[in-house]
């Protein structure tokens, strides 16, 4: 490696990097973070690598970079290299070796992203949106990661919102000790503000500035499958899918099925990937896709290669200014016209690894097996029939790669869906999910509470996966 580019003070978000990796045709990035998790010295941390295409590292990659790490003999090491992260430019350094100079360039965080946004949005709407007589206020909650620079320098001095409508956009190291994960448990100071009433709009950001989440006035909260529907659903309203069209959709598997709704109606294809960006990447570098998203707060197009938190605040306030409708309006619309599903999902955390292990194996066998086909579950009034049953596998349709044991599908005859699934499994802790959907065309139906309404779905998850019993525990970590 002879050239390096980083951010003025070591900060990029997670879509910038890709953004600047295609722009400037990098071999690759790489990006330290913990991501949506806690940060400090007694938090998480991670690497991620970007591949060329500005997108994560396939799996084959991965595992190369694996199987050469466990070759090396050696690595060198310069202690007293001093780069001043601060200073815009380029530095310079003699390394004594085959690049001659090594090469820094400090870049500007913000610039070469905003302008890739400038080319998508019509800035000149959302502008007028947050500064013209009909105006709507918003709240950002940046969660002090490294969202701050972007959240000042594009909603607030390039489209006109008015600083005191960011918060926590100071980054900070271990995040203000708070996970810097955009949901309803951790985003309780954007919470309690939308809930006074003042603020049309509000969204927050994780640590990285690849997921988000959106609010309405008085706390009206949009779940990640539904964000990505009424996206799909309204992309007309953004000037960069009316000049390139759309080409079809992509969800992770676990994500309601709201997308496949829209997809239905625009006469489009969709894809239901495994859970992880990098399936998303082979199928947009293929001219197939042109919207993705996953249900835990992730939503991008094929302007980039990563989900992108900003671009899909900008796609809200996008479809905002165009329909004249406030949050909950458009969402409720979207229920009426498409129907709406009924979507929760129950994190066990940390559990022992052993213990995750057997519960989702002897599941496996459970369901898999020929007697658990249509059989039929009665919870108070409600009878569910198991439809079909499956370990999700997916077969790239751009290379072929099949991919197995995604998680475990159990799908009735109402089209409710229960999954299970293993995520952020080390060899000290696991994480064991639950996701309950089920889909409610009336209208009449559309204003219950999510966790009444899927009840008894979740009631058939825990007896037949006996978690509580196995882990000694008495619910979930955290719901969303």
């Amino acid at each position: 490696i002879g050239r390096l580019v980083i951010g003025q003070n070591g900060i990029l978000s997670t879509p910038a990097v890709s953004c600047i990796i295609r722009k400037i045709k990098a071999a690759g990035g790489i990006i330290l973070t913990a991501s949506h998790s806690p940060g400090g010295p007694g938090g998480e941390f991670g690497v991620k690598f970007e591949v060329a295409n500005g997108g994560p590292a396939p799996d084959m990659v991965s595992d190369k970079i694996y199987q050469i790490s466990k070759t090396l003999e050696e690595y060198a090491i310069c202690p007293d290299l001093r780069v001043d992260l601060s200073r815009l430019g380029r530095q310079e350094f003699d390394l004594e070796n085959k690049f001659k100079p090594f090469r820094v360039e400090i870049v500007d965080s913000v610039d070469i992203y905003l302008n890739l946004l400038r080319s998508i949005f019509d800035f000149n709407a959302i502008r007028n949106l947050l500064t013209g007589p009909n105006q709507i206020k918003i709240r950002i909650d940046a969660m002090n990661g490294v969202m701050g620079p972007y959240v000042r320098r594009i909603l607030c001095d390039e489209l006109g919102a008015p600083a005191n409508s960011a918060i926590n956009c100071i980054p900070l190291e271990d995040f203000g000790g708070q996970p810097p994960d955009p949901n309803l448990t951790y985003a309780t100071a954007l919470l309690e503000a939308m809930r006074g009433g003042e603020y049309g709009f509000g969204a927050a950001f994780d640590a990285d500035g690849d997921r988000y989440m959106i609010l309405g006035q008085n706390g009206f909260f949009v779940n990640a499958s539904d964000s990505l529907a009424i996206i799909a659903a309204n992309l007309s309203c953004i000037p960069y899918f009316c000049q390139m069209g759309v080409r079809g959709f992509a969800r992770s598997m676990p994500t309601s099925t709201a997308l496949d709704k829209v997809a239905k109606v625009m006469k489009v294809p969709v894809y239901e990937t495994p859970a992880g960006w990098r399936y998303f990447s082979n199928l947009m570098d293929s001219g197939r896709c042109s919207l993705c998203g996953e249900e835990s707060f992730g939503t991008g197009s094929d302007h980039l290669r990563e989900k992108d938190g900003l671009w899909a605040v900008l796609v809200w306030l996008s479809i905002l200014a165009a329909r004249k409708q406030s949050v909950e309006e458009i969402v409720r619309d979207h229920w009426t016209k498409f129907g709406r599903h009924y979507y929760c999902r129950f994190d066990y955390e940390a559990l022992e690894p052993r213990t995750a292990y057997f519960i989702m194996r002897d599941l496996e066998a459970l369901i898999t097996d020929k007697s658990f086909s249509h059989q039929q579950f009665a919870v108070g009034n409600n009878i569910y029939s198991v439809e079909r049953t499956d370990s999700f596998e997916y077969i790239d349709p751009v290379d072929g790669t099949v991919t197995k044991r995604q998680g475990l599908r159990i799908i009735f005859s109402d089209a409710s869906r229960l999954i299970f699934r293993m995520s952020a499994s080390s060899h000290v802790r696991a994480t064991l999910r639950i996701y309950a959907e089920s889909y409610e065309k009336d209208p009449s139906q559309h204003n219950k509470e999510p966790q009444a309404v899927l009840s008894p779905l979740i009631a058939i998850a825990l007896k037949i996966s006996q978690i509580h019993e196995r882990t000694g525990r008495k619910g979930p970590t955290v719901i969303t």
